[in-house]
């Protein structure tokens, strides 16, 4: 397979310019600068014309919700790779909130076996106890060697101090990761939007900053002394960023992502009491929004990914009484080429940066993964940026519509998705 007359953005080689990737079955053989050249034998090869479209590493999404085991009538492993795959992510760290939960070797090898068929890499993370939100922790050995990318109690937090610190012990001794969702319980007090202004008006109980940024400093002071990697899911908070920002300075192995919900909506934009618009950590204040615009920009916020969580239509019908999450993998990357790219608060290389590179290198996949240098998986994502196209979730390949951007006019689209040497996604 030869993909020609591309702009070819890879930060990992810093390429940013016309290229020819070759693939060679599953790897990527060589990219040569400058315009395709014709030689011998080319003729015999699958030619890709990106003529006009950006050739990008394909992209990872460290953070989704594929209901698989449990809930699969909103979503299951084949369903939630077929989207990702029509957003260019070739590969998806599934978090492990799922029926029963991700907490033992069975389980984790029933989504491993199922994920054989699905067009696009699935890594799953472990439960940090039994259950989530337990008192037990999991073998993290056991659950490290049977292949969990990561351990997280996405969903919740371990609230257990002291259970968290022997857990994140545990895990540094195994040179582990830990992916904290931020979110102190016992602060939340029923609260199912962002307090402020908007959340007055509703009528609705209010989820304050601080229920994100106590645990946020919490973990990330904890993760420092036992010496863990930890990376911080969905940020949504000024102080967040402001705690990141102390990390980095200190020279902590810290890192966080931020979905595109956070970066480019406000609880402003709620029109009303809309069960899509209900996410958990909530749309946020401007100020926030400005915040985490910023904080991508400086390098301070490593990785954007979706936390994609699929709901029905019926769920998602009851207003501010429906379930928290909405789905993104379908509409991740032309979110952030309209709302940060286009407007030029990032480079077309940042955006790979933040959706391919960093990711990788956090997951230690980076030999692999992640771009495009010789010998590299041969996953890669064709993004046009002059398409303008409208947000229609009747389209959508997830079985999760629950999208506040219906209706929503985005500039770049994803055309064509390569993972492991094959297109698995065309227009």
């Amino acid at each position: 397979m030869i993909i020609i007359n591309g702009i070819v953005v890879d930060p990992a080689q810093e390429l940013e310019g016309p290229g020819t990737v070759y693939i060679r079955e599953n790897r990527i053989e060589r990219v040569t600068p400058g315009a395709y050249t014709p030689a011998e034998g080319d003729a015999d090869e699958e030619i890709i014309d990106a003529r006009g479209c950006y050739v990008f590493p394909g992209f990872i999404d460290m953070h989704v919700h594929f209901r698989d085991p449990g809930q699969t009538h909103k979503e299951d492993i084949l369903s939630g790779a077929a989207a990702a795959a029509a957003g260019g992510v070739t590969t998806v760290c599934t978090m492990p909130n799922t029926s029963p939960t991700v907490d033992s070797v069975e389980t984790l090898r029933y989504i491993q076996e199922k994920a054989k068929d699905a067009p696009v890499r699935i890594e799953q993370l472990s439960a940090i106890t039994i259950g989530e939100g337990n008192e037990t922790p999991v073998d993290f050995k056991a659950m490290k060697e049977a292949g969990a990318v990561a351990f997280s109690e996405d969903g919740k937090s371990v609230m257990n101090t002291a259970l968290f610190r022997e857990a994140l012990k545990k895990i540094a001794g195994i040179d582990g990761i830990v992916m904290s969702h931020c979110e102190d319980r016992d602060l939340v007090a029923g609260g199912v939007i962002n307090a402020g202004e908007k959340q007055r008006e509703l009528g609705l109980p209010g989820i304050t900053n601080a229920v994100e940024d106590v645990i946020a400093a919490r973990d990330i002071f904890m993760a420092a002394e036992q010496g863990v990697q930890l990376h911080l899911c969905h940020c949504s908070t000024k102080g967040t960023v402001e705690l990141m920002r102390m990390a980095k300075r200190m020279g902590l192995n810290v890192t966080a992502e931020v979905c595109p919900h956070h970066f480019t909506l406000s609880d402003s934009d709620i029109p009303g009491d809309i069960g899509n618009y209900k996410m958990n950590p909530p749309l946020r204040s401007e100020e926030d929004v400005q915040a985490l615009i910023e904080g991508l920009r400086d390098g301070i916020m490593d990785v954007i990914s979706t936390d994609h969580a699929p709901h029905t239509e019926e769920e998602k019908s009851k207003g501010f009484r429906s379930p928290f999450g909405i789905v993104g993998l379908e509409t991740s990357a032309a979110l952030t080429f309209t709302a940060l790219v286009g407007p030029g608060i990032i480079t077309v290389s940042d955006m790979v940066r933040l959706m391919s590179k960093k990711p990788s290198e956090i997951l230690h996949m980076e030999k692999e993964r992640g771009n495009l240098k010789p010998g590299a998986l041969a996953d890669a994502v064709i993004f046009d940026p002059s398409v303008q196209w409208t947000v229609d979730p009747g389209k959508f390949r997830s079985r999760g519509k629950n999208t506040p951007y219906a209706g929503k006019v985005l500039l770049g689209k994803v055309v064509t998705t390569i993972c492991d040497g094959k297109i698995v996604y065309t227009e």
